[in-house]
């Protein structure tokens, strides 16, 4: 990913907190020699041994087959965006961008094919979004339970490097940051005042004003 300085973000700890917050992924990889990308929420482990996601798909889809032959493949946490007007811009020759957060995450994979490992999986999952279903799904029927398990296949990425991307306007003056940050943050659309939310928190912009 192309990540100029002032957009790289180096914190581990930053990194790991987004994407724990934007779960929702794009796992990329090859299938059959062409790029194949599945949509799907993971979870994010942190232990001594290393960084590692989790998640499942379901059998039917073909991504999982060459999953544990690749190389290395590819995860991409996306954050809310928003399109930036020049108009908040001191300087009138300027032009529109884009701001956004980003994080890609790189490592090589294995199936998880077991029951105990996928009860695992799931169990991590519907901890993470959903833990008064648990007790639910415990209660289900074993032959329910087993067909559903039949029908999925779960994966775990050991992560190798990760690449963090805040597009915030770092490049722009002080005080054009300041008047996007405010514009975005009280922006009716949730997606685009969070960007601004985020400006205000990563930059510190009262603290560089004053």
């Amino acid at each position: 990913m192309y990540i100029p300085n002032a957009n790289r973000v180096d914190d581990q700890e930053q990194v790991l907190a987004f994407m724990q917050a934007h779960s929702f992924a794009t796992l990329v990889s090859l299938v059959n020699g062409q790029l194949f990308a599945t949509h799907l929420p993971l979870i994010i482990v942190a232990q001594e041994e290393g960084k590692l996601l989790r998640g499942h798909m379901a059998k039917a889809n073909p991504h999982w087959q060459e999953l544990a032959t690749q190389r290395e493949v590819l995860v991409i946490f996306q954050g809310p965006h928003a399109y930036i007007s020049p108009t908040h811009y001191a300087k009138w020759e300027s032009v529109p961008t884009w701001n956004y957060m980003a994080v890609h995450a790189y490592g090589s994979a294995r199936l998880i094919q077991d029951e105990a490992g996928l009860l695992t999986a799931l169990g991590e999952l519907i901890a993470a979004n959903d833990p008064a279903y648990q007790q639910r799904w415990e209660s289900l029927p074993d032959t329910f339970r087993s067909g559903m398990l039949n029908g999925i296949v779960a994966f775990e990425i050991t992560i190798t490097r990760l690449e963090g991307k805040f597009k915030l306007s770092q490049n722009r003056p002080v005080e054009d940051q300041q008047r996007v940050a405010t514009a975005l943050a009280a922006h009716a659309d949730t997606t685009i005042a969070a960007v601004g939310h985020s400006m205000q928190a990563n930059n510190d912009l009262e603290g560089k004003q004053a």
